[in-house]
């Protein structure tokens, strides 16, 4: 069976969630990424082909064509909205009538079109755990006295932080400014351009609880899952898509502790190009909706449906869409009367 996962240090980590909760079981778990040698790989492989693997995790490198399974039954799709259709395709040729199981916590317009259709089954999970609270969403400026604040109060009650920055070229200088903001912290960086082993020691020092606050680009939105982790700020906000800041609010609030989850922008006036607009009114879309979502103080209500904001957002689905209604080659495409 295998488990597709977007990310290289979420695979990592499914890998250890199976191994620990089937240990008793006669089934042998194994991953595949890139943290792994060319020669580790091709031993995995080679196990795998013999049928001596019986659960095998991995990213993209699960669809290569040198990946074959002696008896494939069952195939577990990770956060389904990242990968695309060529992709999935590929998965569906490996073999003929496989079950397939699909997670998702924000569905693209396409595979909601499949389930209204018929052709696939849908289960919504409404349900949160015992002991839950809704995380507290808040849009702000950008400012210092906010940041270290937020910080302050996550370090005195003994979490952690995570900060994220899309930008590589300068996320040395952020987590600079956080050193300087709160100097008693500990500062660990992270992101995709980082080699594997340094990436991997980063991101199971963070786990351990050795530092304190990681900054990282969007490496982290389908991945980590660490309970101590209660407070995240997201910088530029408005450059993200709803689906992205949903998948990144994600990351806190999966412990009985009270979760916040910082919204960080320039000043609406910019954003709007409006000097006299001040209020949440006059930001973009997907930070109006965010907000008003999940931010009641009060043990976790059923999930809000970020579907249909997606969907209002995005423009309506179709199976015969060759883009996807949301990326660029979709809305030219649409402008031009054409429907790809």
């Amino acid at each position: 069976m295998p488990m597709l996962s977007t990310k290289t240090d979420r695979a990592l980590q499914h890998y250890k969630t199976f191994s620990e909760r089937l240990a008793e079981f006669p089934c042998k778990v194994d991953y595949i990424n890139r943290f792994k040698s060319p020669k580790q790989q091709r031993e995995t492989l080679e196990k795998l082909k013999k049928g001596e693997i019986d659960i095998l995790i991995g990213t993209h490198r699960l669809v290569s064509k040198d990946v074959e399974f002696k008896d494939l039954g069952l195939m577990i799709v990770d956060e389904e909205q990242k990968f695309g259709v060529s992709t999935k395709e590929k998965l569906k040729k490996m073999k003929v009538n496989v079950d397939t199981l699909t997670l998702t916590a924000t569905p693209i317009p396409r595979t909601l079109q499949f389930s209204l259709m018929g052709a696939r089954d849908l289960s919504v999970i409404n349900t949160a755990p015992p002991n839950r609270y809704p995380v507290q969403t808040e849009l702000h400026a950008f400012n210092e006295e906010t940041i270290r604040d937020a910080i302050h109060f996550e370090l005195s009650r003994g979490g952690q932080v995570f900060f994220v920055h899309n930008r590589v070229h300068n996320i040395m200088e952020v987590a600079g400014m956080i050193s300087r903001l709160v100097p008693d912290a500990k500062v660990a960086i992270g992101h995709g351009q980082m080699e594997g082993r340094k990436l991997e020691k980063v991101m199971l020092d963070f786990v351990e609880g050795y530092s304190d606050v990681l900054v990282a680009t969007t490496i982290i939105e389908s991945g980590l899952d660490i309970s101590n982790a209660n407070t995240i700020l997201i910088n530029e906000a408005q450059n993200f898509g709803l689906s992205d800041l949903h998948q990144l609010r994600g990351r806190v609030g999966r412990s009985n502790k009270k979760a916040f989850c910082y919204l960080l922008t320039p000043p609406l006036a910019v954003l709007r190009g409006n000097r006299g607009v001040q209020s949440l009114a006059g930001a973009p879309k997907q930070l109006r909706y965010l907000p008003r979502s999940r931010a009641p103080a009060r043990p976790c209500p059923p999930r809000p449906d970020m579907a249909p904001c997606t969907h209002a957002l995005r423009g309506h689905p179709s199976c015969r869409r060759r883009f996807p209604p949301g990326t660029s080659a979709g809305r030219c495409a649409r402008k031009s009367g054409h429907r790809p």
